[in-house]
């Protein structure tokens, strides 16, 4: 992508950042949607995941996200990746727990598990527009 013109490298890396923006709404439309259509609002208790699943990163792996990839001999880091695995189960667990419970129905199942879907390729989007110079956020 080096001989493209920079007004054509700046477009598509507002496309990206454009992108991730409307994963990121639609991750949060489609919670709202599973606890408004059926009048039920204790499938918010996933936001409580989605809060806590980013927590780990920023406090334990700082500015070497990279090494989440990567086997490493630091326990920080092991713990990192630990509790960002712990919150990401914890986010499935939720909905389908209370859904077992007879708290929510399929749809609304339906629609949180696509919210997470939904969130997760937000990250995996976050990661991919991370390795570029224009967007480094961590």
């Amino acid at each position: 992508m080096a001989d493209l013109p920079y007004h054509v490298i700046s477009c598509l890396q507002s496309g990206k950042l454009a992108l991730l923006a409307i994963l990121v709404s639609g991750g949060i439309v489609l919670q709202i949607l599973a606890c408004a259509l059926y009048n039920n609002w204790w499938p918010m208790l996933t936001v409580l995941m989605y809060v806590l699943l980013p927590m780990p990163l920023l406090f334990f792996a700082g500015s070497n996200a990279s090494s989440l990839y990567t086997e490493s001999s630091s326990g920080w880091i092991d713990a990192t990746k630990f509790m960002t695995g712990a919150s990401v189960v914890g986010s499935i667990a939720i909905p389908v727990v209370l859904k077992h419970a007879g708290v929510i129905g399929w749809g609304a199942l339906a629609m949180e598990l696509s919210s997470f879907f939904v969130f997760g390729m937000a990250i995996l989007c976050l990661l991919g527009t991370n390795d570029d110079d224009a967007y480094s956020m961590f």
